[in-house]
């Protein structure tokens, strides 16, 4: 008898492995390259939620928590766009510089934040494990 065990090669994994990589990389890459352009993200969302539905558990956390983060960016980033446009207009009497400092802030912390994220999704993907909690608001 032959020992099934045996036979079958051991080492690095090879093919679908390493694919499996590929997509939930681009979709980061994309929202990293989103800065300079403007356009990748609604390409990097695309790609994540075509192929969310399709992955298997370790891209599905991913693609979840890649969409998650463009959703709640959007959100966070028109609140403090908002709340900018009224401090440019509030600034002409003087009370909308505060407003302008806190719209500023805001959308520099969603900046960071944004990147903070695409960093940790790229930091666990390269280790080959699921987003531990693709759900949660913060990282």
């Amino acid at each position: 008898m032959t020992d099934l065990a045996a036979e079958q090669p051991s080492g690095p994994p090879t093919g679908a492995a390493e694919e499996e990589k590929v997509l939930p990389a681009i979709v980061y890459g994309l929202y990293l390259l989103g800065f300079t352009n403007g356009l990748t993200f609604i390409a990097g969302l695309i790609v994540a939620y075509v192929n969310r539905d399709t992955a298997g558990p370790i891209n599905e956390s991913h693609f979840t928590f890649a969409i998650r983060t463009f959703w709640m960016a959007i959100a966070w980033f028109l609140l403090g766009m908002a709340i900018l446009l009224v401090g440019i207009v509030l600034s002409i009497v003087l009370i909308g510089i505060p407003l302008m400092v806190l719209g500023g802030t805001i959308l520099c912390a969603v900046g960071l934040w944004f990147v903070t994220r695409c960093i940790l999704g790229i930091y666990y993907l390269s280790r080959g494990e699921a987003y531990p909690r693709p759900r949660a608001w913060l990282v």
